[in-house]
């Protein structure tokens, strides 16, 4: 199993503290709290944005907090299926086996930090 950082922004603080101040604030500070959208919405955004960019550094951490958010292991598997078809299959694919990474245990089971569908 692939090791991602907890916080990719924390990671790269070591090397770069501005660029992690500007995720800080706007970023998190204002754009998440926006109330015009959910943060289970915000998080079905960021994990599309993410699977079709191809950002795997990204990814792990934005699927927790998609858990946090109130998202299904099913859901997010559905979401990854969905955009496939808009941002092509090697990136789903690609993120779908670092969900499983993420999100199931070594047995390919559910792990105890999020339900496994709704």
């Amino acid at each position: 199993m692939t090791k991602y950082p907890e916080s990719p922004r924390e990671a790269a603080r070591r090397f770069t503290p501005e660029l992690t101040e500007l995720v800080n604030s706007p970023l998190y500070s204002d754009v998440w709290t926006d109330g015009r959208l959910s943060p289970r919405d915000r998080s079905i955004a960021t994990l599309a944005a993410l699977t079709v960019l191809y950002r795997p550094d990204e990814l792990p951490a934005h699927l927790r907090r998609g858990v946090d958010n109130g998202l299904t292991h099913a859901e997010i598997s559905a979401l990854i299926t969905h955009v496939a078809f808009y941002g092509g299959f090697p990136a789903a694919i690609s993120a779908s086996m670092i969900a499983a990474d993420t999100l199931l245990d070594d047995e390919g089971e559910c792990s105890a930090d999020g339900p496994a569908d709704g």
